[in-house]
C-alpha cells in the first residue's frame, strides 16, 4: 500500500508546488493530505500516509492533528486507519444544492476534446430523451453536435449511459415509452436485446452506440451520478465509425468513466479495482517458468476456461464482448460463437452438449448456430444481479455464483443446481463470486469472494452439495492484487488467478504460499489444467479498463497464455454425469 500512488498524489505534486502562493505552503500541505486520504482505494494507517505524503514526521502529524479537529479527517478504532470526517457529508450537500453541472463539466469536455480529437458532449435526461446541453469539438473534421439537440434514448450511447443505471421501475417506464423507430439497419428496435445492452453497460460502466443512430457513426457513453448514484447528466464522444472504431471505443470509455469520476466525484463504474499495482516481478523460489501467449485474441474480459478432456478443446469466454470460444492448441484455431447477452461461464455437459451462465441464468448452448435454450435461473426474481464464475462438481451439479452488476454491495450467492435442475442456496452476502474447485479427494471446496481478497476453504459431503466448517485460507491484500479464478492440481495444490497482481498464486491445503508464476500482463482472470497429460496451465486474461501505460507495457492482455507446471489437473466433470 505505501508504494502506490493515488491520482491527485504524488503524480500531480509537482505541478501543484508551483501554482501555491506565497504563504500557503501550510495549507497545501494539509490540502495534499486530504487528497491523499480521500484517493485511496482503501484507508491507509498513519505510518503509510507520512510515506506518502513526504512530509517530515512532526510537519505531518501536527496537520493530521489540525485535519482531525476540524471533522475534516477521522480516524477509525477498528484499526486506526484514516478517513475522510462526516464534516465533508455536510459540505457535500451545500454543493449538490448549488451544483451546476454545465459548468463542472466543461473542463473535462474541453479535455477530452483535445486528448481524443472527437466531440464530446455533455447530456441529460429530459422528457424521455437525450437533450444535449453542451458540445465541445476536436480539432480534426468529424461529428457536429447542436447544442438544444434531442436524440432517443434507445439507440445513441448517451441515452443507454443514462438508462443503464436508472432504478428498476424507472428505467421498465421509459423502456416502454420509447418507439424503437429503426434509424440504420443495426438500430436495437427489440427492448429484449436493449436490457441485454444496458446489463453490458452495467458491467463495463460505459455504453457503447456502433451506428445505431446514425450510419458512420459511432459513440461511447457514462453516466454522471448524483449523490444518490442516480444519473444527473451524461457525458459522451462521437466519431465516424472508420476511425472510432470497436479497437477504440473502449480505451474512451476508459477515459469518461475517469472523467465523469472528476466531475462529481462518483460514476457508475464497476468497484473492483481499476489501478494495476507496478509489474515487480521478483524471483520465483523454483526456476523461471515460461508463460506464452497461444492467442493473442485481445479480449476485454476473458474468463471461464474449462479443459474438454474428450474434444481435446479449451472453451472459455469474453464477459463484456459476450462470446464462447473453443481453443484447439493443436493447431492454434479458436472458434467463435458471439452471444447476444452478457455470458460469464461455458460448462462441458454430456452427450456433447455446452451449458453457459448467462445474464438471464443457466443456458444450453448450441455452439454450431448460437441458439439458446433457457435451463434455471437461480436468480430471476432478484434485479441488479448477474452470474459470474461456475463450475461442474462431483456428483455432475453445477456450482454458481452471483454478484450485483457493478459490485457496488455484497448481493451475490453461491448456488448448487442439481442435474435435475433444483436450485439450492449455499452461501449468501458475496462481494464477487469467483473461483471454485475441489481437492482431489472432493472433501475440501474452495471458493474465492474478489472484493474481500479471501479465498475460502469449506468441508465437501462428496457428490451431496452439503458444505460445513467454512474458513479463510488465505488472503490476499488489496496492495497486492485481487483473488479471481481459481483450479486444483492431483497434489491438492490451490491455484488463484491474482487480478491486477501480474502472477498466478499456488497455495498449499494449509493455506501457506508455495510459489508464484509471474505474468507479463496484468490482469489475469481465471486458469484451467489442460493438455493431453493434463499439465499445461491455461490464464485468461482481459484488457478492460487498463491505463494507456498498462496496454503499452502488456499489448497482449486479453490473449490467451499458457505454460508447462510440474503439477497436473483433475479430469474435469460433465454435467449430468457421477463422477467415479
Amino acid at each position: 500500500m505505501a508504494n502506490r500512488e493515488t491520482e491527485s498524489g504524488r503524480r500531480n505534486k509537482p505541478e501543484r508546488e508551483k501554482s501555491v502562493p506565497a504563504g500557503a505552503a501550510a495549507l497545501a500541505k494539509g490540502l495534499t493530505l486530504l487528497n491523499l486520504i480521500a484517493d485511496a482505494n482503501q484507508p491507509m494507517r498513519f505510518a503509510q500516509l507520512l510515506e506518502l505524503s513526504e512530509l517530515p514526521k512532526p510537519t505531518f502529524a501536527r496537520i493530521l492533528r489540525t485535519l482531525t479537529a476540524f471533522d475534516l479527517v477521522r480516524q477509525r478504532e477498528s484499526d486506526g486507519a484514516y478517513l475522510l470526517g462526516l464534516r465533508f457529508l455536510e459540505l457535500s450537500h451545500r454543493v449538490w444544492d448549488k451544483f451546476d453541472l454545465a459548468v463542472a463539466a466543461i473542463p473535462e469536455m474541453e479535455k477530452l476534446a483535445r486528448e481524443l480529437g472527437e466531440t464530446v458532449g455533455l447530456c441529460r435526461l429530459d422528457r424521455g430523451e437525450v437533450w444535449y446541453l453542451d458540445e465541445r469539438s476536436g480539432d480534426g473534421l468529424g461529428v457536429r453536435v447542436e447544442v438544444g439537440r434531442r436524440v432517443p434514448l434507445f439507440c445513441t450511447a448517451a441515452g443507454k449511459a443514462l438508462l443503464a443505471f436508472q432504478d428498476p421501475s424507472t428505467l421498465r417506464r421509459l423502456i416502454d415509452a420509447q418507439s424503437f423507430e429503426r434509424f440504420t439497419d443495426k438500430t436495437i428496435t427489440d427492448p429484449d436485446m436493449l436490457n441485454s445492452d444496458l446489463i453490458l453497460t452495467c458491467a463495463r460502466g460505459y455504453s457503447v452506440s456502433l451506428e445505431e443512430h446514425l450510419a458512420g457513426v459511432n459513440s461511447v457513453g457514462v453516466s454522471i451520478a448524483g449523490p444518490d448514484g442516480v444519473p444527473i447528466g451524461a457525458l459522451c464522444v462521437l466519431g465516424p465509425a472508420s476511425r472510432m472504431d470497436q479497437s477504440v471505443v473502449h480505451l474512451v470509455g476508459r477515459e469518461l468513466i475517469a472523467s465523469a469520476r472528476r466531475i462529481t466525484g462518483s460514476a457508475g463504474a464497476v468497484a473492483i479495482s481499476s489501478h494495476p499495482r507496478p509489474n515487480r516481478h521478483g524471483a520465483d523460489i523454483r526456476p523461471a517458468i515460461t508463460v506464452r501467449c497461444v492467442l493473442p485474441w485481445g479480449a476485454q474480459l476473458g474468463e471461464s476456461p474449462v479443459w474438454h478432456i474428450e474434444e481435446e478443446r479449451l472453451y472459455w469466454v469474453d464477459i463484456l464482448e459476450p462470446a464462447v470460444f473453443r481453443f484447439d492448441p493443436a493447431t492454434g484455431k479458436n472458434e467463435s460463437c458471439p452471444i447476444s447477452k452478457l455470458v460469464s461461464a461455458v460448462l462441458p455437459a454430456e452427450d456433447g452438449k455446452l451449458l453457459i451462465a448467462s445474464q438471464d441464468g443457466i443456458e444450453w448452448l448450441d455452439f454450431d448456430t448460437g441458439a439458446l435454450t433457457a435451463f434455471v435461473d437461480p436468480e430471476a426474481d432478484i434485479d441488479g444481479n448477474r452470474l459470474n464464475d461456475a463450475k461442474i462438481g462431483p456428483g455432475g451439479a453445477i456450482w454458481v455464483g452471483s454478484m450485483r452488476l457493478d459490485a457496488s454491495r455484497p448481493s451475490g450467492a453461491l448456488y448448487r443446481v442439481s442435474p435435475g435442475g433444483e436450485i439450492s442456496c449455499k452461501e449468501y452476502g458475496v462481494s464477487v463470486a469467483n473461483g471454485l474447485g475441489w481437492s482431489p479427494d472432493q472433501e475440501t471446496f474452495y471458493f474465492v469472494d474478489t472484493l474481500p481478497g479471501r479465498i475460502y476453504a469449506y468441508d465437501s459431503a462428496p457428490g451431496s452439495g452439503e458444505l460445513t466448517n467454512k474458513r479463510i485460507l488465505a488472503t490476499v491484500s488489496e496492495d497486492e492484487g485481487r483473488p479471481g479464478g481459481l483450479a486444483v492440481d492431483a497434489d491438492g495444490g490451490v491455484w488463484c488467478a491474482i487480478w491486477d497482481g501480474w502472477r498466478v498464486n499456488r497455495y498449499h491445503a494449509d493455506g501457506t504460499l508455495d510459489h508464484c508464476i509471474y505474468l507479463p500482463f496484468p490482469r489475469p482472470t481465471s486458469l484451467t489444467f489442460g493438455g493431453l497429460d493434463l499439465d499445461t496451465l491455461f490464464v485468461t486474461s482481459a484488457r478492460t479498463r487498463l491505463p494507456a501505460s498498462s496496454l503499452a507495457e502488456a499489448p497482449l492482455s486479453g490473449g490467451l497464455f499458457a505454460c508447462r507446471v510440474d503439477h497436473k489437473g483433475t479430469e474435469s466433470t460433465l454435467f449430468g454425469v457421477r463422477s467415479p
